[in-house]
């Protein structure tokens, strides 16, 4: 991997890629050939967690894989096979210091968006999975992930105002409570650049040296 892996985190107990914590769907309400849910894919020792939308958006429904299927999800893919986080089938790939999920897990008929309902009721389902990687970067793909873990997870949401501009923020270090935010505009609406500018950030961060002290999370180098 670009950079390596700099640091060294006490070792998950699992080594399942898919559901690694054992999320149940707590409702179905998916099409008869879809998955009830997308769970969390990847390595649950990753340093990267790359936070999507929801199935309809990002895809996996299907496959049962995050950012995949979808125009938004297979440029997602690309970009971390870019930055060597990805290898291996493009529908189930191994995933190296790179978490993957989604802040609304469960797939709805005809890929429809969440209502805020539905949003909320899966909230505490995200919020655990998250915790329990504990990742140091954090990776928001579009404009309502990136809002919620800016509101969640960081004490920084005021300063951009009531309309949150994801162009603007695109590749930009925010700092969290204990993790690095850095959020993703919504690939289906990069420009051109755009592509360039994230994979640059986070070429940047895995060259440095980067952990956590005392729930801050710090770049040095």
């Amino acid at each position: 991997m670009r950079g390596g892996r700099v640091t060294h985190r006490v070792k998950n107990v699992t080594d399942r890629r898919s559901n690694p914590f054992g999320m149940r769907p707590p409702f179905e309400r998916h099409d008869p050939d879809a998955h009830p849910a997308v769970f969390g894919y990847g390595d649950a020792n990753a340093d990267f967690h790359v936070i999507g939308d929801h199935p309809g958006i990002h895809g996996g429904e299907t496959t049962g894989v995050p950012f995949t299927e979808t125009e938004a999800g297979r440029a997602i893919a690309a970009l971390l096979r870019t930055l060597e986080f990805a290898s291996g089938p493009a529908e189930r790939p191994t995933l190296e210091n790179c978490f993957l999920n989604y802040i609304h897990m469960c797939t709805l008929e005809g890929g429809r968006t969440p209502t805020a309902a539905e949003y909320d009721e899966l909230e505490r389902y995200f919020d655990a999975e998250l915790r329990a990687i504990n990742a140091h970067i954090l990776l928001p793909v579009g404009e309502r992930a990136t809002d919620h873990v800016l509101r969640e997870y960081t004490t920084q949401r005021h300063r951009y105002g009531p309309g949150l501009d994801v162009a603007a923020l695109h590749g930009v270090d925010i700092r969290g409570r204990g993790f690095l935010v850095v959020p993703v505009r919504e690939p289906t609406e990069w420009e051109a650049g755009d592509e360039d500018t994230i994979v640059a950030a986070l070429e940047a961060i895995l060259r440095s040296d980067y952990r956590q002290t005392k729930g801050v999370a710090t770049l040095i180098g």
